[in-house]
């Protein structure tokens, strides 16, 4: 079994192909381009940590048909643009705002927004985060984990280790605001 990580996937949202660049004809072919680059790198037995901002513009009946089709055991760390309805659906093993929890001898604090300092940093501790779209200046052992930057797909802990996203979705320079 893997542990992975993403954020920030905005299935149904029309407005994340222009904001932050996607290279997707139309929201469809970006929705089923990110799910089938999830389903072919997360086993169903996998676990994947979604740090917030999963759908946006989508009926909750919508996301959770989505959410159904998705490999792995997913956990949801809200993000600001999670609504109730889908925070609420039925496939989700746990929602919350913040994590922590050790993964192969690393603490990782999870949350959707990145940190400026965060508990355990001093001691090797990583703050994984999405909602800067691969637009902000990452800290020491901080790592933006939205799909912006990891080729529109899940990434586990031994690459994010390396601190090496796909050359073509680097950082492309900070700012104060992602959305």
């Amino acid at each position: 079994m893997t542990v992975w990580f993403t954020a920030d996937t905005h299935f149904g949202h029309a407005g994340a192909r222009t904001l932050y660049r996607r290279p997707f004809a139309s929201t469809a072919e970006m929705d089923a381009a990110m799910v089938a680059r999830w389903n072919a790198t997360v086993a169903p037995e996998d676990t994947v940590w979604h740090l917030g901002d999963f759908a946006l513009r989508m009926t909750a009946e919508a996301a959770g048909a989505l959410l159904e089709r998705l490999h792995g055991r997913k956990h949801l760390v809200t993000g600001n643009n999670d609504p109730q309805a889908i925070a609420a659906l039925p496939g989700w093993a746990s929602v919350q705002a913040y994590v922590e929890l050790t993964l192969d001898d690393t603490r990782l604090v999870l949350c959707h927004y990145a940190f400026r300092t965060w508990n355990g940093m001093a001691k090797g501790a990583l703050n994984l985060h999405g909602h800067s779209h691969g637009r902000l200046r990452p800290l020491p052992r901080q790592v933006d984990v939205g799909v912006d930057v990891w080729d529109f797909r899940p990434v586990a802990l031994a690459t994010l280790r390396s601190g090496r996203p796909p050359a073509a979705r680097m950082v492309r320079g900070a700012t104060d605001h992602p959305d």
